[in-house]
């Protein structure tokens, strides 16, 4: 994604522009990239009963990103989830997520990010802007991402790392069932907090 400028600049800061630029120590990074499902992590977490958060993740998604090193609002990500593998260790809620009160999963079986803009604002924090579709509805989402780093691992395949979140609420997605607490407030909160740990790996 929005990629990357380590160098650190103390006297100026960087404007926050589409059209800032990294330096050329980061142009190897320009390429296309795969996600790492497996050393990766899509995740999320909600309010439940007004007193605590319910984590989840997605286990089955693919994504792939354009990484620009020499001019980071070139860079882009697509990332496609399968909704049926959401899994908040608890298989009579993930089965009640899959239905029509929230996913409807054999209606929209996949939930869809595709970046419409990418800016460095400062040494290794980005942001992307995209659009999120859940469900037949399309919302514009902004991450806020972290470079982690790059490395040649064991195999010899290089890697990217990053790390990134957003937050956003369900209902403008039509996610909108809840149920009202006998003490006040409601069973479940409308905020999402979308958390994204990504590794990489450079294609061929």
């Amino acid at each position: 994604m929005a990629l990357f400028n380590r160098t650190k600049t103390a006297t100026k800061p960087v404007e926050h522009t589409a059209a800032t630029t990294a330096g050329p120590d980061l142009a190897h990074l320009t390429g296309d990239w795969a996600i790492d499902a497996a050393h990766s992590q899509v995740g999320f977490a909600v309010r439940h009963a007004m007193v605590t958060n319910v984590r989840g993740t997605f286990a089955e998604y693919d994504g792939k990103l354009h990484l620009d090193g020499s001019h980071p609002a070139n860079s882009s990500a697509e990332l496609v989830i399968k909704v049926a593998s959401i899994d908040t260790k608890q298989s009579q809620r993930d089965e009640h997520l899959r239905t029509g009160d929230f996913f409807a999963a054999e209606v929209h079986p996949e939930i869809t990010f595709r970046s419409t803009s990418a800016e460095r604002l400062r040494e290794d924090s980005y942001r992307m802007t995209g659009d999120l579709t859940i469900k037949g509805t399309t919302h514009p989402v902004v991450l806020n991402l972290e470079f982690t780093g790059s490395a040649v691992d064991a195999y010899g395949a290089v890697r990217v790392g990053f790390e990134g979140s957003a937050t956003i609420d369900r209902t403008d997605w039509g996610l909108s069932y809840n149920a009202a607490l006998e003490t006040g407030g409601v069973l479940i909160g409308e905020k999402v907090k979308l958390s994204f740990d990504i590794s990489a790996v450079k294609a061929a």
